[in-house]
């Protein structure tokens, strides 16, 4: 094997990694400065020039930080368990393109660490590892808040993890792929969040509750768990679950951007433009193809995903245990599996009769969508005047 591949490996992985990384450490300045300005507050802006270096700060305190183990903790499992939560994090963006496929130095280079037929399936297994950690740090630690909250990490990605199913099942209709670099360039024309939007909602909710987000962070609910399943664990061990939830939350926004924003491909009217990824750029006498916007057309549709992220957690209440399980057994699943058939009914129409009758997806689904948001404000306004 030519020894130039491996230096290909091992810079895409090198890339991958500290992008996420460093994209951990500044989406929580981000977050903060968010959630800041919404709260009508300052947040963080002592370290470094406007709060910088506030992500440094929190690093050198968190390394130098004791670390306690309870003494009657299962200690292989307790310190192997954020590990196992840590590391599908970043395994999980092995296989989302970040550009097109181009030819740099005579050789033909693919944007991704692993471009496989089955992206979409290498996906969804990875994103069901992580919850392991969750559970076994809970029950490691020999503590019931922190059981507890392990077991309602499970069981809330039970409940989700097949709406979220569901939702690459759409794309995967949508694309008639399953390999990612075809499902992008499927949506050349057009975005699949615009063709099945229902469905792209219905997503990016279910990933709320697959990253343990407000309002679904019910697994490390302080009011009634302390800190649920992280309870016992300070130090590095508990950076390595905050750094976890929030490489996943990057993770998920670019598996979202990638499936239903185009990924890496610019906006669809910017396309036969220079500002497409396609385009060749001349500069004197070099002509080369602008690759390197994918990447940032890939980095700004998952800034804004990640601020609607913030932007749900400063503004949503916490749903209630109960409710959150009904609401994906009851409402997201079925409402996920109807997505799914109308998705499946348009393309099949629009290969069969004609092009234009893919439109009847997004008129269907939002007809669908608002139908079921109807039955339940009913439903719980049933409830409300029951309870009178």
């Amino acid at each position: 094997m030519d020894w130039t591949i491996w230096l290909e490996w091992t810079i895409k992985s090198l890339f991958v990694i500290f992008s996420l990384l460093t994209g951990f450490a500044y989406l929580t300045l981000y977050e903060r400065r968010a959630l800041a300005r919404i709260q009508v507050r300052i947040g963080p802006n002592r370290a470094g020039w406007q709060g910088l270096l506030q992500p440094v700060a929190d690093a050198v305190k968190l390394i130098f930080k004791e670390e306690l183990t309870p003494a009657k903790a299962d200690k292989l499992v307790f310190f192997w368990a954020p590990i196992i939560t840590m590391v599908p994090s970043i395994v999980i963006a092995a296989v989302i393109p970040f550009g097109p496929t181009t030819t740099l130095f005579g050789r033909e280079i693919v944007f991704s660490v692993a471009d496989i037929n089955v992206g979409v399936l290498f996906l969804m297994a990875v994103a069901s590892i992580a919850v392991y950690g969750i559970v076994l740090a809970g029950w490691s630690s020999n503590n019931k808040y922190a059981m507890l909250g392990g077991l309602r990490s499970s069981a809330q990605m039970i409940s989700y993890e097949l709406s979220l199913g569901l939702g690459f099942v759409t794309a995967i209709l949508l694309g008639n792929s399953m390999n990612l670099n075809d499902i992008v360039d499927a949506q050349k024309g057009m975005w699949f969040a615009v063709v099945q939007p229902v469905g792209a909602l219905i997503f990016m909710i279910v990933t709320l509750a697959e990253v343990n987000r407000a309002p679904f962070d019910m697994p490390e609910a302080e009011q009634e768990l302390t800190a649920g399943y992280h309870s016992e664990y300070s130090g590095m061990k508990f950076a390595l679950f905050f750094m976890a939830e929030y490489q996943k939350m990057i993770a998920i926004c670019m598996i979202a951007a990638t499936l239903f924003f185009g990924g890496y491909r610019e906006f669809w009217f910017l396309q036969n433009t220079f500002l497409s990824v396609d385009a060749l750029w001349t500069i004197g006498a070099w002509q080369f193809q602008a690759w390197f916007l994918g990447p940032l057309y890939l980095l700004l549709k998952v800034v804004v995903l990640l601020f609607f992220m913030i932007w749900i957690r400063a503004t949503w209440p916490r749903i209630r245990y109960d409710r959150l399980m009904s609401f994906g057994w009851k409402v997201l699943l079925p409402l996920s599996l109807v997505m799914v058939f109308i998705s499946a009914v348009g393309v099949l129409l629009a290969q069969e009769i004609g092009p234009g009758y893919i439109w009847l997806i997004p008129v269907v689904s939002i007809a669908v969508g608002l139908f079921a948001t109807a039955m339940i404000d009913l439903a719980l306004r049933r409830k409300k005047y029951a309870s009178h």
